[in-house]
């Protein structure tokens, strides 16, 4: 496996530069954007599905993203194994494609959230978090009015059995209170994987956590794992 990540890119998206600029300028690896037109991902070893707007969030957050002529590959390339990361909006396509379970619904609070949160890392043992320690805490950035995870309760058995879950909100001690819950997420989840292990959704931003001088390198860890997988 390579090093070129592919950074898809839909109407809307405004999260594509950020991604680009860590991976190629933070990291020094290769990077290409993909217009969503597009249906060859062949050159590329990492998908990332960035955080933004896509088609405005009409109908609902990444339910129309979901049939873009792109997303057809994605899901190839993931049944595949390929990596996939999608952030924020990202992870909003993800859900609807079928690539991960449940779905991003509106914040508890029905506003749009901006501000460094912090999360702790549940499972380690993924090739996204493989840089991390089990029960790290990490601050990193959201930004998002849909972060709300919802699935049934079948399937957070599921997630939580199968290791599944990612990174869960926390308070600045490591405990998962309602109030350490920006969105009201179901168990606190921030971020989780498929049962392959190869496809993420975060909500919170890693690509906006990876130089102090944005106030945060904790989010480096999810680059520096699938790098090292590569």
């Amino acid at each position: 496996m390579g090093d070129k990540f592919g950074i898809i890119v839909f109407p809307g998206s405004n999260c594509d530069h950020d991604c680009y600029h860590v991976v190629k300028h933070v990291f020094g690896r290769r990077a290409g954007y993909v217009w969503h037109k597009e249906t060859d991902l062949s050159g590329y070893d990492c998908i990332i599905l960035p955080g933004g707007f896509s088609y405005g969030d009409y109908l609902r957050t990444g339910a129309i993203a979901r049939f873009s002529p792109v997303m057809g590959e994605v899901m190839d390339f993931a049944e595949r194994g390929g990596p996939v990361i999608g952030i924020c909006n990202g992870f909003q396509i993800l859900t609807e494609s079928g690539l991960l379970p449940g779905v991003l619904m509106r914040n508890r609070g029905l506003k749009f959230v901006c501000r460094q949160v912090y999360t702790r890392v549940e499972n380690n043992r993924t090739v996204f978090t493989a840089n991390y320690m089990r029960g790290q805490l990490l601050k990193i950035p959201i930004a998002h009015a849909d972060g709300n995870y919802f699935a049934d309760d079948d399937t957070l058995k599921s997630l939580e059995d199968n290791g599944q879950i990612v990174l869960r909100y926390t308070d600045s001690e490591g405990n998962a209170t309602e109030e350490a819950n920006p969105n009201g997420s179901l168990h606190n989840i921030a971020a989780i994987i498929n049962r392959g292990g190869n496809v993420l959704g975060t909500m919170p931003h890693p690509e906006r956590g990876c130089e102090s001088v944005i106030g945060s390198e904790d989010g480096r860890g999810i680059f520096e794992s699938v790098l090292e997988a590569m």
